[in-house]
């Protein structure tokens, strides 16, 4: 079946099933493979992506059920003012060991912040609470929320 999508502010069409979750599509027919497959069952937060602004797991979402949505993955997060500067803070805490799981990490901080401008400690545990780091990245994490969080 055919849709039709905008991802970071671009229409693209792709033909898939439509039970394909939307995390295949955005790596396999739209090659954009920043989102990264984790667990597949919406556990570890890595394949999270924006859909109307709110965080997703792309890994969950069957692509029957965007419609007309707005899809921002880790690609075009750096295109809004709020996920600039959690990409700034990224970089300037080096937040990053392996990387893997921070895509959908940033993905979380920047809905958070959009949101939240200036979160508490436990606002930011609750945001970021359902976000697996295998490296243990949590604390520069937090650092990293606070700064982007001072604009």
């Amino acid at each position: 079946m055919q849709y039709r999508l905008n991802v970071n502010g671009a229409d693209h069409n792709v033909e898939v099933d439509p039970d394909t979750p939307l995390l295949w599509v955005l790596r396999d027919a739209m090659n954009l493979k920043g989102t990264k497959y984790g667990c597949g069952s919406g556990l570890c937060g890595a394949c999270t992506v924006h859909v109307d602004g709110a965080p997703v797991r792309a890994c969950m979402t069957e692509i029957s059920s965007l419609g007309t949505k707005k899809v921002t993955t880790i690609e075009g997060i750096g295109t809004t003012a709020v996920g600039k500067r959690v990409q700034e803070a990224w970089l300037k805490i080096d937040v990053m060991q392996c990387g893997y799981c921070q895509p959908g990490q940033i993905m979380e901080a920047t809905a958070l912040l959009a949101k939240t401008p200036k979160p508490s400690d436990a606002e930011i545990t609750d945001a970021m609470g359902s976000h697996l780091c295998r490296c243990g990245t949590y604390t520069r994490i937090r650092a990293a929320i606070k700064l982007a969080a001072e604009g």
